[in-house]
C-alpha cells in the first residue's frame, strides 16, 4: 500500500519541463499508488477558475481527470495560497476530492495530519491577515461572480504584489513558527505532520511533550522536484524523475 504526497508544484507555461514531468508522473507510477495527495499550490499563478482556457490550465485539468478515471486511483487536493478558490467546479472537472486544511488521515493505523503549511507561519502577521480576508466566504463569492477578465487582472496584480512582498521578508518570517507547530500537533493529538508551502524539504524529528514526533516538509518543483512516498517501510523522499524511471 503506497501513498504519495506532493505540493508546491507551481505549474506554469513558463516551466514546460515541470509540466511534462507532472504529466508523465500521473500517467506513470502514480497510477499504482493507493492515493495521491496534492497539498496546495498546484498552480504558479493565482487560480482564476475553470473558465480560464489559457494553457496550461485545460491541460492540467484534463490530466487530473484522466488520473481520477483510472481504476483504483484516489486523488485528493488541498487548497494552497496560490489556489485559495478551488471549488466544486474544479472537483467536477478533475474528479478529485477537495480536502480541508487541515485534514487527518490514517496510514497503517497511525493518524497523520496534513496541511498546506501557510497557517503555521504565524510570525508573518501581514500574510495571516491577508489570508483571512481572501478566504472569507463573502470575498470568495464576490470573486466568482466577477467577469473572467476582471478575475484575470486581480490574479495578475495579486501575483505581482505577493512576489514583491516575499522578497522583503526575512527567512524566519516566512518559515513556520515552532510554537504553532507544537500547539497544532497537540490540538490534533498527532505525532506526524506533513505540510508544504515553505519549500524547505526536510524531515524534522521533534519532541512533543516527551513523545517522539515528526514534521515532514514537502519540497517544491522549482529547481528540483520532490515526492514523499509512504509504504510499509515508512516515509522517504525521492526526486520525481527518479521515481518515474525506477518504476517504469
Amino acid at each position: 500500500m503506497t501513498t504519495l504526497f506532493i505540493s508546491d508544484l507551481h505549474l506554469s507555461q513558463q516551466r514546460s519541463e515541470k509540466l511534462s514531468l507532472f504529466f508523465d508522473f500521473l500517467k506513470g507510477p502514480a497510477k499504482n499508488a493507493e492515493a495521491l495527495y496534492i497539498l496546495g499550490d498546484l498552480y504558479d499563478d493565482f487560480w482564476i477558475g475553470c473558465d480560464d482556457k489559457l494553457s496550461p490550465n485545460p491541460e492540467i485539468i484534463s490530466a487530473l481527470r484522466n488520473y481520477s478515471n483510472e481504476t483504483n486511483t484516489q486523488l485528493f487536493i488541498m487548497r494552497g495560497n496560490r489556489d485559495f478558490h478551488l471549488n466544486k467546479e474544479f472537483t467536477d472537472a478533475t474528479g478529485c476530492i477537495l480536502i480541508d486544511d487541515p485534514t487527518e488521515i490514517i496510514l497503517y493505523d497511525k493518524k497523520v495530519l496534513l496541511m498546506h503549511g501557510d497557517t503555521l507561519c504565524t510570525d508573518d502577521v501581514k500574510y495571516q491577515k491577508w489570508r483571512k480576508f481572501i478566504t472569507h466566504p463573502c470575498i470568495k463569492w464576490i470573486y466568482f461572480i466577477m467577469p473572467y477578465a476582471l478575475r484575470k487582472k486581480i490574479a495578475r496584480d495579486v501575483r505581482s504584489y505577493a512576489a514583491d512582498a516575499v522578497q522583503k521578508k526575512s527567512a524566519e518570517i516566512t518559515d513556520v513558527a515552532q510554537r504553532t507547530v507544537l500547539q497544532t500537533m497537540k490540538d490534533f493529538n498527532v505525532t506526524t505532520l506533513i505540510h508544504g508551502h515553505t519549500h524547505r524539504q526536510a524531515i524534522h524529528n521533534i519532541d512533543l511533550n516527551g513523545t517522539p514526533a515528526q514534521r515532514i516538509v514537502l519540497g517544491d518543483w522549482y529547481e528540483k522536484d520532490c515526492i514523499l512516498i509512504h509504504d510499509a517501510t515508512g516515509f522517504r523522499f525521492e526526486r520525481v524523475e527518479n521515481y518515474i524511471s525506477n518504476n517504469s
